[in-house]
Protein backbone atom coordinates (compact mmCIF):
# COMPACT_ATOMS: atom_id res chain seq x y z
CA UNK A 1 0.00 0.00 0.00
CA UNK A 2 1.50 3.37 -0.93
CA UNK A 3 2.26 5.68 2.05
CA UNK A 4 -0.39 8.21 1.03
CA UNK A 5 -3.13 5.53 1.05
CA UNK A 6 -2.49 4.22 4.60
CA UNK A 7 -5.18 4.99 7.14
CA UNK A 8 -4.14 7.55 9.74
CA UNK A 9 -2.74 6.01 12.92
CA UNK A 10 -5.28 5.40 15.64
CA UNK A 11 -5.21 7.75 18.62
CA UNK A 12 -3.84 6.49 21.92
CA UNK A 13 -5.92 4.16 24.03
CA UNK A 14 -6.17 6.55 26.99
CA UNK A 15 -7.64 3.91 29.31
CA UNK A 16 -4.61 1.71 28.69
CA UNK A 17 -2.27 4.69 29.10
CA UNK A 18 -3.94 5.58 32.42
CA UNK A 19 -3.75 2.01 33.73
CA UNK A 20 -0.04 1.69 32.98
CA UNK A 21 1.24 5.20 33.67
CA UNK A 22 3.69 5.52 36.53
CA UNK A 23 2.38 6.99 39.72
CA UNK A 24 -0.63 6.37 41.91
CA UNK A 25 -3.71 7.91 40.29
CA UNK A 26 -7.43 8.12 40.95
CA UNK A 27 -10.02 10.08 39.00
CA UNK A 28 -13.05 11.42 40.87
CA UNK A 29 -16.26 13.03 39.68
CA UNK A 30 -17.41 16.31 41.32
CA UNK A 31 -19.33 14.32 43.98
CA UNK A 32 -16.01 12.64 44.94
CA UNK A 33 -17.00 9.24 43.55
CA UNK A 34 -14.17 7.18 42.08
CA UNK A 35 -14.48 6.84 38.30
CA UNK A 36 -11.03 5.35 37.63
CA UNK A 37 -8.09 3.88 39.53
CA UNK A 38 -4.80 2.92 37.92
CA UNK A 39 -3.02 -0.35 38.64
CA UNK A 40 -0.19 1.23 40.63
CA UNK A 41 -2.66 2.98 42.96
CA UNK A 42 -4.54 -0.28 43.50
CA UNK A 43 -1.31 -2.08 44.42
CA UNK A 44 0.00 0.64 46.75
CA UNK A 45 -3.30 1.04 48.60
CA UNK A 46 -3.91 -2.71 48.68
CA UNK A 47 -7.34 -2.11 47.14
CA UNK A 48 -6.96 -4.29 44.03
CA UNK A 49 -9.98 -6.52 43.66
CA UNK A 50 -12.15 -4.45 46.03
CA UNK A 51 -14.12 -2.88 43.17
CA UNK A 52 -13.81 0.67 44.45
CA UNK A 53 -14.77 2.31 41.14
CA UNK A 54 -18.23 3.82 41.69
CA UNK A 55 -17.74 4.25 45.45
CA UNK A 56 -17.24 7.50 47.30
CA UNK A 57 -13.51 8.00 47.84
CA UNK A 58 -14.29 8.40 51.57
CA UNK A 59 -16.12 5.05 51.73
CA UNK A 60 -13.41 3.29 49.74
CA UNK A 61 -10.63 4.77 51.90
CA UNK A 62 -11.98 5.44 55.41
CA UNK A 63 -9.94 6.80 58.30
CA UNK A 64 -8.37 4.24 60.63
CA UNK A 65 -11.08 3.57 63.25
CA UNK A 66 -8.38 2.62 65.79
CA UNK A 67 -6.81 6.10 65.59
CA UNK A 68 -9.11 8.58 67.31
CA UNK A 69 -6.91 11.46 66.15
CA UNK A 70 -6.89 10.46 62.47
CA UNK A 71 -7.20 13.46 60.16
CA UNK A 72 -6.41 11.96 56.75
CA UNK A 73 -10.00 11.86 55.55
CA UNK A 74 -10.80 15.40 56.72
CA UNK A 75 -7.62 16.81 55.15
CA UNK A 76 -8.37 15.10 51.82
CA UNK A 77 -11.98 16.35 51.96
CA UNK A 78 -10.78 19.90 52.67
CA UNK A 79 -8.33 19.75 49.78
CA UNK A 80 -10.97 18.41 47.37
CA UNK A 81 -13.45 21.11 48.42
CA UNK A 82 -10.75 23.73 47.85
CA UNK A 83 -10.12 22.32 44.36
CA UNK A 84 -13.84 22.49 43.58
CA UNK A 85 -14.10 26.08 44.84
CA UNK A 86 -10.91 27.55 43.35
CA UNK A 87 -10.61 25.30 40.26
CA UNK A 88 -6.88 25.24 41.07
CA UNK A 89 -4.65 22.30 42.07
CA UNK A 90 -4.00 21.69 45.76
CA UNK A 91 -1.13 19.77 47.29
CA UNK A 92 -0.81 17.96 50.63
CA UNK A 93 2.90 17.37 51.08
CA UNK A 94 2.87 14.98 54.03
CA UNK A 95 -0.45 13.33 54.77
CA UNK A 96 -0.85 10.43 57.17
CA UNK A 97 -3.62 8.27 55.77
CA UNK A 98 -3.54 4.64 56.93
CA UNK A 99 -4.59 1.87 54.56
CA UNK A 100 -6.60 -1.27 55.20
CA UNK A 101 -5.08 -4.41 53.69
CA UNK A 102 -7.43 -7.26 52.72
CA UNK A 103 -6.61 -8.97 56.03
CA UNK A 104 -5.46 -7.57 59.33
CA UNK A 105 -5.40 -4.13 60.90
CA UNK A 106 -4.84 -0.77 59.24
CA UNK A 107 -1.23 -0.01 58.27
CA UNK A 108 0.33 3.42 58.79
CA UNK A 109 1.15 5.23 55.55
CA UNK A 110 2.25 8.75 54.64
CA UNK A 111 1.46 10.27 51.26
CA UNK A 112 2.28 13.29 49.18
CA UNK A 113 -0.99 14.06 47.38
CA UNK A 114 -1.84 16.42 44.55
CA UNK A 115 -5.49 17.07 43.69
CA UNK A 116 -5.79 18.47 40.18
CA UNK A 117 -9.05 19.80 38.71
CA UNK A 118 -9.86 18.88 35.11
CA UNK A 119 -12.24 21.52 33.82
CA UNK A 120 -15.09 20.97 31.38
CA UNK A 121 -15.94 23.24 28.44
CA UNK A 122 -18.05 25.35 30.83
CA UNK A 123 -15.01 26.10 33.01
CA UNK A 124 -16.25 24.09 35.98
CA UNK A 125 -14.61 21.01 37.50
CA UNK A 126 -15.62 17.92 35.56
CA UNK A 127 -13.08 15.52 37.07
CA UNK A 128 -10.45 15.58 39.80
CA UNK A 129 -7.20 13.74 39.25
CA UNK A 130 -5.62 12.57 42.50
CA UNK A 131 -1.92 11.87 42.13
CA UNK A 132 -0.26 10.34 45.18
CA UNK A 133 3.21 9.22 46.16
CA UNK A 134 3.94 6.94 49.12
CA UNK A 135 6.44 8.82 51.30
CA UNK A 136 6.19 6.54 54.33
CA UNK A 137 9.89 5.61 54.30
CA UNK A 138 10.94 9.27 54.29
CA UNK A 139 8.50 10.12 57.08
CA UNK A 140 9.71 7.24 59.24
CA UNK A 141 13.37 8.14 58.65
CA UNK A 142 12.76 11.78 59.52
CA UNK A 143 10.85 10.83 62.67
CA UNK A 144 13.52 8.32 63.72
CA UNK A 145 16.30 10.86 63.14
CA UNK A 146 14.15 13.52 64.82
CA UNK A 147 15.20 15.87 62.06
CA UNK A 148 11.60 16.95 61.64
CA UNK A 149 8.98 17.23 64.33
CA UNK A 150 6.20 14.63 64.10
CA UNK A 151 3.75 17.56 63.99
CA UNK A 152 5.24 18.48 60.62
CA UNK A 153 3.80 15.28 59.23
CA UNK A 154 0.30 15.16 60.58
CA UNK A 155 -1.63 17.77 62.49
CA UNK A 156 -3.58 16.03 65.22
CA UNK A 157 -6.86 17.17 66.68
CA UNK A 158 -5.75 15.85 70.06
CA UNK A 159 -3.03 13.69 71.49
Amino acid sequence: MPPDERPPPAGPDFEKVFQHMPGLCLVLDPAFNIVAQNDEHARATQSAGRKIVGQSVFAAFPDNPDDSGATGLSRIRGSLLKVMKTREPDHLSMLRYDIKPPRGPFVTRYWSVSNIPLLGADGYVQWILIRAEDVTAQAQTAKRDKSISPDRFEPRTHQ
